[in-house]
């Protein structure tokens, strides 16, 4: 997907375009996680599907839950949900931080040329 270090440095326009299209899939990763969430708390939870979204959204933010899960199935899921939702946070930023970090290195290897 990146260039080698062989090959020249990419254009400013391809590169803004990998970066945004890195940037899209991580939205796109954290909408999905939301979905998961929300789904779930509906299952799980007999809450309204604003208090379910307000609830996931604020455990995918890190500030943990709004509301707490009452039922046994619900504290499992969201016990899960969080430990996966930590993962999703370091995806997605090394989703972002890949492009930035590859030309930065891909810079210094055409430097020493």
């Amino acid at each position: 997907m990146y260039e080698s270090k062989r090959e020249p440095l990419l254009p400013a326009a391809r590169f803004y375009r990998r970066l945004i299209n890195h940037v899209l899939c991580a939205v796109l990763l954290i909408v999905i996680t939301l979905a998961i969430g929300l789904v779930a708390h509906l299952w799980f939870e007999p809450v309204n599907w604003h208090d379910a979204l307000l609830n996931t959204a604020m455990i995918v933010s890190g500030l943990g839950p709004y509301i707490l899960p009452a039922t046994v199935g619900g504290k499992i899921f969201f016990t899960l949900y969080s430990i996966v939702v930590s993962l999703m946070f370091v995806a997605t930023l090394g989703l972002i931080l890949a492009p930035l970090a590859h030309r930065i290195v891909h810079k210094l290897h055409l430097d020493e040329e």
